[in-house]
């Protein structure tokens, strides 16, 4: 059996990604489906093996010395551990032509962190449009999971902000770059449905004009180049839509809120645009439980079984 190649990147050292990182590469590695690289640091691999009783020698690691073993404290979210965050990636981006593999799994970050290295950050979509994408929102956030597929026009920033900054251009970009990583993925011919900005997407005007200005173009453009798209409609209606592959937001908790209640911590968070095929998981870093060797790798598996085509999106 030919294995997809893919790079597991430890996310922030002082969370829990690096115990969910080999605890996943090893069940991985037992499958034989998918063959993980973890991308990390080997003095912070060989404490997580130990908490989740993973033998480190079984696995392939790329020791990439972004964090000092001084600076390894479970739980502490800190500007070193943000910077190895980010030099975990890069050193993944660097090996990904060199490795062979097929895409990226990025266990789960710390803003705070990064933005205290003094690197300003707002999510791996954003840091990968400024690495490999095509500028600011070249890179589109979609979450799966519950069976749902959902991708965001705006993602972490305030929601005046984000509301003021959607665009029919901005929402058309948005459903471009979904149907081209469905098609990349293997669905032949996604429908994408788009949700509106207001209730029953405006309900004609009666509840504002957003929808029948911002939205609607992109949509009808969209279905002018080809693309099986409908909307805008109402985020409660569309979402029990059994006849549409993935759901556009308009902005963060539109799009999060219905994955999570459905998927748990299950989540994949597929990054959509750039040349390299990324997935991170849809949780946050739970320094609360770091380095207790108790925390899920439901999410890392997903993820990489998606990346590595062992599972369908």
């Amino acid at each position: 059996m030919t294995q997809s190649k893919v790079l597991v990147t430890f996310g922030d050292p002082n969370g829990i990604g690096p115990e969910i990182a080999i605890a996943a590469a090893a069940q991985l590695t037992g499958e034989g489906r998918v063959a993980p690289v973890l991308v990390g640091d080997a003095h912070v691999a060989e404490k997580a093996a130990a908490w989740v009783g993973a033998d480190l020698s079984a696995l392939d690691l790329i020791d990439v010395g972004a964090l000092a073993p001084a600076d390894h404290a479970p739980g502490q979210p800190t500007p070193a551990s943000g910077h190895a965050t980010v030099r975990y990636l890069e050193a993944a981006l660097d090996a990904v032509a060199t490795t062979g593999a097929v895409g990226i799994v990025g266990c789960p970050h710390s803003e705070t962190a990064i933005n205290a290295s003094g690197r300003p950050f707002s999510g791996y979509p954003n840091l990968l449009a400024e690495l490999r994408g095509g500028g600011p929102d070249s890179v589109v956030l979609m979450l799966v999971g519950g069976g749902l597929r959902v991708a965001h026009v705006t993602l972490h920033e305030p929601i005046r902000k984000a509301l003021d900054r959607i665009t029919p251009d901005l929402v058309g970009q948005t459903i471009r770059i979904t149907e081209q990583g469905l098609k990349r993925l293997g669905m032949d011919a996604p429908r994408i449905g788009v949700m509106g900005f207001n209730p029953h997407a405006g309900e004609g005007g009666l509840f504002g004009d957003e929808d029948d200005r911002l939205v609607t173009p992109a949509v009808e453009a969209a279905r002018t180049d080809g693309i099986d798209v409908i909307g805008p409609e109402g985020a409660d209606l569309l979402l029990g839509r059994k006849d549409v592959d993935a759901f556009v937001a308009l902005y963060h908790d539109q799009g999060h809120i219905p994955v999570k209640l459905l998927a748990g911590r299950e989540i994949s968070a597929l990054s959509l645009g750039s040349d390299v095929l990324f997935s991170s998981t849809g949780h946050g870093a739970a320094f609360d439980i770091a380095g207790q060797g108790k925390a899920s790798h439901a999410a890392v598996l997903r993820a990489a079984r998606i990346v590595g085509g062992a599972d369908g999106v």
